[in-house]
């Protein structure tokens, strides 16, 4: 399965970091930047979620609620948010329904490991729409963030 732009956005209830559940359309009204991660505490994976932190003042200035989500469990989420002082949610897919209702789903990552989230990025307006869709096959690159703040910033 796969997202398309134009299409409503998936909904999904998923815990946090901090063992709340969050559905998307918890933020209808709101515009959604929608961020699958393949694990915590890795290395490109704390860079792009650094640089998110970074820069939450341009998202919140555009209405823009960032959720980042991984196959990670809540609790390894909670210690990683506190390492990275990260100031969003972060959303466990333990399960896998969300990184793959969305398209985004390794069938077979590293370490023998199955079932890793892809390094993607949704932009979703405030009816839900998505607006952009980027799913990377290369989990050592990242997002390509100026077209996700374009997208953002044309809403």
């Amino acid at each position: 399965m796969s997202v398309t732009i134009g299409n409503s956005a998936p909904d999904f209830t998923l815990t946090s970091d901090e063992k709340q559940s969050v559905s998307l359309s918890d933020y209808k009204g709101k515009n959604v930047v929608l961020l699958f991660f393949p694990l915590a505490f890795t290395g490109v994976c704390t860079k792009e979620l650094c640089n998110t932190r970074d820069d939450i003042a341009f998202y919140q200035n555009l209405d823009a609620q960032v959720l980042a989500i991984s196959v990670d469990s809540p609790f390894t989420l909670e210690k990683f948010k506190a390492e990275q002082n990260l100031n969003f949610p972060l959303l466990s897919d333990f399960n896998k329904e969300v990184s793959t209702s969305y398209g985004s789903i390794y069938e077979d990552f590293v370490l023998g490991m199955r079932g890793v989230s892809k390094r993607s990025a949704f932009v979703i307006d405030k009816e839900g729409i998505v607006r952009y869709a980027e799913v990377l096959e290369n989990a050592g690159e990242l997002p390509n963030f100026d077209a996700v703040k374009e997208q953002l910033s044309s809403l």
